[in-house]
């Protein structure tokens, strides 16, 4: 197990299964059917002028550079379920207050859309622990307050408000 936060992946079983499921069929049947287009696309002739050649090639490109990430997730994962707590951690639904205005608040998945095995019908906001925000929220417990910086450079006080597992 990895100790810093940024670096471990933390996925429910279904996202770690889901995910793998995934790794194998790009590594197996993928592979071989981008294969077959290259394959096939190389039979046409003339490569340089070849846009089905270079739309396969393109494509493989992309699939192994989706197994490299995948590997990587998988190999950082620290697979469990969110436990109940009251500090903000990857996997848990934390609602904080902005600038201690318990009427300016927002609730937000800490985690990442893919790796807690989302697909874009769950509507939900999602900061990665790397982002400004999750990253200034990770470990705080409710009722503690913290600050980050914003893209545009101000600087935005939040107070954790509520922190529960993420049941998605």
């Amino acid at each position: 197990m990895v100790d810093n936060v940024n670096e471990t992946i933390w996925l429910t079983q279904d996202a770690f299964d889901k995910l793998t499921k995934e790794l194998e069929y790009l590594k197996g049947d993928g592979r071989s059917e981008v294969a077959e287009k290259i394959a096939r696309a190389r039979d046409e002739g003339d490569l340089k002028e070849n846009g089905g050649y270079h739309a396969a090639r393109e494509e493989q490109g992309q699939m192994e550079a989706r197994i490299l990430q995948l590997e990587d997730m998988l190999r950082r994962a620290q697979v469990g379920e969110a436990t109940a707590t009251d500090e903000a951690a990857p996997g848990t639904l934390v609602t904080v207050a902005y600038f201690g205005d318990e009427d300016d608040t927002d609730q937000f998945l800490l985690g990442s859309r893919e790796v807690m095995g989302l697909d874009d019908s769950v509507d939900i906001q999602v900061f990665s622990p790397q982002s400004p925000l999750g990253s200034a929220v990770v470990g705080r417990k409710i009722g503690e307050a913290t600050s980050f910086e914003a893209p545009n450079g101000k600087t935005i006080e939040v107070t954790v408000v509520a922190v529960e597992p993420f049941q998605g």
